[in-house]
């Protein structure tokens, strides 16, 4: 911007006011009744302390016609403290390094991570590959809906694989909690609102998407990305990794080579040198490749073997998925970002058996929970009439609970869905898990979230880096035959009442359901008996407590539907702080799938943060 603008925070207003009352309010506080001012929203929340009394919240950006050493003069005469110069919030790339890289990037997965990697190394010269497993939008989204309508599963087209990663049929929410200080976050949301995301993302204070833009947002970034010089390959899969052995004299240090820091404002990045010693990762401790006597991974024990602290990446192998039968190409590269997304258990698999360090990660696990929106409304805004909520310009409201159980174990929602529905989110044959998703409007009458409890090796009975993912498939083959292929289902009231060895679902007719609040067909079950009893008992405590919260939460409106096992990444691969793999030199962990993010935000900031580190290093490979 040409000159600072005045920053006000904390302007409270009656929710449904027009535009000019908020110019009016802005005047008064800035003691301005005559003169041009512009107004740029900067963030927008609702405050229902008071409810049915309800705020809109505001900070706002404000321009007049006065010039910067005038504003700063009006700032510090007015002595507020929620008014000031704008601080500077854009969004930097780093300088390039001058290290030459003998082939072109290649990025797997085209989840949010891979394709903002893309986005910044393709705009910045380096004519990113991406490889992903899945079909582009377009077709992926004919094979989801199908998946739904009929209940036969692509196990290479679905809801966690394809363009757009398992976030594009998910709530599309674009909060996160990281602390950002970078401007990565505004920088995410500026590039989804160039292509086609509502501009309301770049103020709400719970930004959202939902599917439907999606849809049309993820292949405008496609177009932009081969716009610049990157080139995507669709229906491909990476089989494997090739290495050659590295030395220690291989390692390049900043101070030596004049390369700038990837994340200046983060000290943990500030370590001096590119390549950590052995050990030095970022979670802090060593891989944790143990062994274990679990008779699903035995098999794989005897895959294990020593690696040195550090190979250098010299290719991969990748498959047609059109051609199952074909022999795996060989594609030469020393850069690889792997942003494979959380459920490509096949890949994970293959790179345990290749020795890349990675450490059992816990995650969490539960069931979908299903009210009225009226009733959700009802208890945050303190009515739900519809005419009343379009007239106030209140969307449909969300929540966040938490409780400990009495076994002392936390119990939290996770991911809601205002206004949405719940998915079949499959994508193994025999195995069922699923997931909410809503569209921008989130006028589906229906809310959902997932309520669970965080498990981790107790759960998994195991210590092996890949137990938590064999937990999650026991769990989802479980479901799977307990709805018959589609989603089992239960009332709540049933659920909290039955006991543990009921053989069916007491009070509900069993048989198929097409509820209004599923994406994919379903049938009652006695869904409480998915569970390990002591998490059935937490999930119920919990629930107790949030009925208290919520009047008629754990009441017979609500249903609760199984399994939802996919919260995040069951394990961790290690990088060190120059974001390479602790044991792979050019290997690049990253988003959900490598452990580091949980989310479509938090994903696509890491992978702007790989793409930063590697442009930090290397040099372009054509002028920008």
């Amino acid at each position: 911007m040409n000159k600072e603008m005045i920053r006000i925070t904390q302007i409270r207003i009656p929710c449904g006011h027009s535009r000019e009352e908020l110019e009016e309010k802005i005047r008064k506080l800035l003691r301005r009744r005559t003169g041009t001012i512009s107004v740029h929203i900067v963030r927008h929340s609702i405050d229902a302390r008071k409810k049915p009394q309800l705020l809109d919240v505001y900070t706002v950006d404000v321009s007049t016609d006065l010039t910067r050493k005038e504003e700063a003069s009006l700032v510090r005469r007015l002595k507020n403290k929620t008014i000031a110069l704008s601080p500077d919030e854009s969004y930097h790339f780093p300088a390039c390094g001058r290290e030459v890289s003998a082939h072109r990037p290649v990025i797997v997965g085209a989840g949010p991570a891979g394709l903002f990697c893309a986005l910044l190394l393709a705009e910045h010269g380096y004519r990113p590959i991406v490889l992903e497993r899945g079909k582009k939008m377009e077709d992926r989204t004919e094979d989801v809906e199908r998946f739904w309508r009929t209940g036969l599963l692509d196990p290479r087209s679905n809801v966690q694989f394809g363009e757009g990663g398992a976030g594009t049929f998910s709530d599309g929410k674009l909060n996160t909690q990281v602390n950002d200080r970078t401007g990565r976050s505004g920088q995410v949301l500026h590039i989804f609102a160039q292509a086609g995301a509502p501009e309301s993302i770049l103020y709400e204070a719970k930004p959202h998407i939902g599917t439907d833009r999606l849809r049309t947002a993820i292949p405008a970034l496609r177009k932009r990305i081969e716009a610049a010089g990157g080139e995507f390959l669709f229906e491909t899969r990476c089989t494997g990794l090739l290495f050659e052995s590295a030395e220690c004299a291989d390692r390049v240090f900043p101070d030596r080579d004049g390369l700038r820091d990837p994340d200046p404002g983060n000290r943990a990045d500030q370590s001096g040198s590119v390549m950590p010693e052995p050990g030095e990762v970022e979670t802090g401790k060593p891989a944790d490749l143990t062994c274990c006597r679990d008779p699903e991974i035995r098999g794989q024990e005897q895959e294990t073997r020593a690696v040195p602290a550090r190979r250098r990446l010299t290719g991969l192998f990748v498959q047609n998925e059109r051609e199952p039968d074909a022999t795996p190409r060989f594609l030469a590269a020393d850069l690889v970002v792997l942003a494979i997304g959380h459920s490509a258990r096949d890949t994970v698999e293959e790179l345990f058996r290749e020795g890349i360090s990675m450490e059992q990660k816990p995650f969490a696990v539960g069931l979908r929970v299903i009210h009225p929106q009226a009733l959700i409304d009802e208890s945050q805004y303190g009515f739900s009439d519809p005419e009343k909520l379009a007239a106030l310009r209140l969307s449909a409201a969300p929540y966040k609970l938490t409780a400990r159980a009495a076994s002392g174990r936390g119990v939290y929602s996770f991911c809601m869905c205002p206004g949405g529905y719940i998915v079949n989110a499959s994508s193994e044959p025999g195995r069922l898990c699923i997931n909410g998703m809503s569209d921008e409007r989130r006028d589906s009458g229906w809310a959902n979230s997932a309520v669970v409890v965080t498990v981790g090796e107790n759960e998994f009975g195991s210590s092996h880096v890949l137990a938590g993912m064999h937990f999650q498939r026991r769990l989802e083959e479980k479901a799977f035959a307990m709805g018959e292929g589609s989603i089992p289902v239960e009332r709540y009231t049933d659920f909290r009442d039955s006991s543990a060895d009921a053989d069916g679902a007491s009070g509900s007719t069993a048989g198929p359901l097409r509820p209004s609040w599923a994406k994919g067909s379903c049938r009652t079950a006695p869904l409480h008996t998915l569970l390990p009893d002591a998490l059935t008992q937490d999930f119920k405590d919990g629930m107790e407590q949030f009925g208290r919260k919520i009047s008629g939460f754990d009441g017979p409106r609500a249903w609760v539907a199984g399994m939802e096992s996919r919260t995040s990444s069951p394990v961790r691969i290690l990088r060190g702080k120059d974001l390479q793999s602790a044991s792979v030199s050019g290997l690049y962990p990253c988003g959900e799938g490598a452990g580091y993010a949980g989310g479509i935000m938090s994903a696509a900031m890491d992978g702007m943060r790989v793409a930063e580190a590697i442009a930090g290093r290397f040099a372009p490979l054509q002028p920008v």
